[in-house]
């Protein structure tokens, strides 16, 4: 049995990322954020899967401490 995958429109994304529509078409063009799948016609939608992964390694990367060349 197959499972739902859900979808994310644009004001779903700006409004669980933060982020501007700029921003994110922007990072989209430099493959800094997950792609768009279309959905017919002029529609497209974000995979919601994908979206939390790219939150989470987002989270991940802020907790990780930098450590100084200085400090080894």
């Amino acid at each position: 049995m197959a499972t739902a995958t859900a979808v994310l429109r644009l004001p779903a994304v700006k409004a669980r990322t933060g982020l501007s529509r700029s921003t994110i078409y922007h990072w989209v063009s430099l493959h800094k954020f997950p792609t768009p799948i279309r959905l017919g016609g002029k529609s497209i939608a974000w995979v919601e899967s994908e979206i939390e992964s790219w939150l989470s390694g987002c989270i991940k990367a802020s907790r990780t401490p930098i450590i100084s060349r200085d400090a080894v």
